[in-house]
């Protein structure tokens, strides 16, 4: 699939899932990034739990009738292609509609990949722009995770490696993209970002990146990118201890309250200029008309894991002020 899954997309692989009659035996392989592991994930959910004519907009979470993913999925091996979504440690497909716009989750605990393949040889010729955008993801997913208000102690400890290793590889990634140990760094903290997330949530960026998927057409990656240092000057005074550590793990552990919250934001700042992420939205093709549109889709799982509450007009002012 060359874009991020669309209800229609899943319809029609579960179609062709049934058409080939699957058994006792048969299993789905899933190679790709983060949309054709998503792709393949709610396809092989579908097809053992719909009935004939129902679409997968049944089963996702606030759109449709609310139904379950009761009968085991088809078993599936993960391969990923990119270093960014940890889809392959997930429980969840994201899925988007454009008519009607949204982008929610399909979600059962029996959806994670029976079998995980990663082999950094198979991101060596992802392009560089597609290497800062899912590298980026995984960094945000890393962060998020960390100061969610859903932290969990192992979560947090796995956000952490994976933000060691992510952070000094993936300006070399995506400008050296031959570089095996890049390669290999980013795919693991991709995974990690994906366990830690799964069991801790996410919250602003990636709530707002929901948002701009579905109306701006932003690639997610991009999105998560461009929200994560101002979801992080967002989020200070409430997640302030959470971010003083990851301050001292990505610059300098000797730094100590305020400065290593500030050296910890400029250094995610100088990393997204460094991967040519733009600094506001306009330059991602958003306008001020969108805002209003943009503030109502933020809603959603990831936004309820932001350690800040922010209400509609805290929000449109944010993403005013990054116009």
């Amino acid at each position: 699939i060359s874009h991020e899954p669309e209800v229609a997309d899943v319809d029609r692989l579960v179609e062709q899932l049934r058409h080939h009659q699957p058994a006792a035996g048969d299993f789905v392989i899933a190679v790709g990034g983060g949309a054709a592991i998503d792709l393949a994930k709610a396809a092989a959910a579908i097809v053992t739990n719909a009935a004939a004519g129902d679409s997968v907009k049944d089963y996702l979470e606030g759109v449709g009738r609310g139904l379950k993913i009761t009968a085991p999925p088809l078993p599936m091996l993960a391969m990923p292609t990119t270093a960014g979504t940890g889809s392959e440690a997930t429980k969840n497909a994201v899925i988007s509609s454009y008519d009607p716009a949204f982008k929610k989750s399909l979600r059962s605990d029996a959806m994670v990949p029976d079998i995980v393949l990663i082999d950094p040889e198979l991101m060596v010729t992802v392009p560089a722009t597609t290497t800062a955008y899912t590298g980026m993801d995984a960094i945000t997913q890393c962060i998020e995770s960390y100061i969610s208000r859903r932290r969990q102690p192992i979560p947090q400890a796995l956000a952490i490696e994976g933000l060691r290793r992510a952070v000094p590889a993936i300006t070399e990634a995506v400008t050296n993209g031959d570089s095996r140990p890049a390669r290999e760094a980013m795919a693991h903290a991709a995974m990690l970002s994906g366990m830690a997330l799964a069991n801790s949530g996410l919250g602003m960026a990636h709530g707002v990146a929901a948002a701009l998927g579905v109306h701006c057409r932003v690639p997610h990656g991009l999105a998560c990118a461009v929200m994560l240092p101002v979801a992080m000057r967002t989020n200070r005074a409430v997640a302030h201890d959470e971010l003083e550590i990851i301050g001292r793990t990505i610059v300098d552990d000797e730094l100590r309250g305020a400065a290593a919250v500030d050296a910890g934001i400029a250094r995610i700042q100088e990393i997204c200029d460094e991967v040519k992420i733009p600094h506001t939205l306009t330059e991602i093709g958003v306008s001020a008309e969108q805002i209003p549109e943009i503030v109502k889709s933020s809603r959603g799982n990831s936004m309820n894991g932001n350690p800040l509450e922010l209400s509609d007009a805290e929000l449109t002012q944010i993403l005013e002020g990054m116009l």
